[in-house]
């Protein structure tokens, strides 16, 4: 991943930085950001329930919408990710900009889409202070989770995870945020958040959690798993909080 931090067409008239958060399918993002919305990080629209999640992807549909818009123009969709960048036509950026005006009075606002990681490059040719938060998840429990959710094979859910999260490491590499692991138990999972809200300057989570035993229905278990995967879930842990 090769991020152009002086791309044309940057933009920065927010009151602060925007936040976006980064991770894979079914890895703990809505999570993630549900609870930095209750810590006061603004979403704008989202969704609040799901039949996959009780408690809501807290995804912004037109967000969706638009990185499903860019990466169907360009023959891929979130399962099946481009091998790199892709670029944005003038329409996109333009729609993005559209989109982003409504936050222009939010004193912390942000966004979480787990195609944004396919996208991440232009996102930060548009803005290019935005900040990261990320989250992640052992390749198993994913592809359980996947594959329950639809008609995915283990191998194909396997090949997701090592896209994205591949992705995700390269991302942490090069701008070094916050990032999370969502396989280890809740109390120590919500001492690691508190200090990200502190870092990002929201307020202190409130006593009621967002976190839930649902989000957590599918955990890994012993099984065997390419020797990349291994070593890549080995990596994030490494550099995670």
């Amino acid at each position: 991943m090769n991020i152009d931090r002086t791309a044309s067409g940057g933009i920065s008239n927010y009151l602060t930085p925007p936040v976006m958060i980064v991770g894979m399918h079914r890895s703990g993002t809505s999570f993630l950001t549900g609870s930095l919305q209750l810590a006061g990080l603004e979403l704008g629209e989202h969704s609040e329930w799901n039949r996959h999640n009780q408690k809501g992807n807290r995804e912004n549909q037109e967000i969706v919408a638009f990185h499903d818009t860019i990466l169907a123009r360009n023959g891929f969709a979130w399962d099946n990710p481009p091998p790199g960048p892709l670029s944005w036509t003038e329409e996109e950026v333009a729609s993005a900009h559209r989109w982003m005006e409504q936050y222009k009075s939010e004193a912390r606002w942000g966004f979480k889409d787990p195609r944004s990681l396919l996208l991440v490059e232009g996102w930060l040719a548009l803005l290019p202070d935005l900040q990261f938060v990320g989250i992640f998840r052992h390749p198993e429990a994913v592809s359980r989770s996947l594959r329950k959710r639809g008609r995915i094979t283990e191998e194909q859910a396997l090949g997701l995870w090592r896209s994205y999260n591949s992705r995700l490491l390269d991302l942490h590499n090069q701008r070094k945020f916050p990032l999370l692991c969502f396989d280890e138990d809740e109390q120590v999972l919500h001492e690691k958040l508190d200090e990200v809200c502190a870092e990002l300057g929201l307020k202190a989570p409130p006593d009621e959690r967002f976190f839930s035993a649902e989000l957590k229905h599918h955990k890994a278990r012993k099984s065997s798993i390419p020797q990349e995967l291994k070593a890549l879930y080995r990596a994030l842990r490494e550099v995670a909080r």
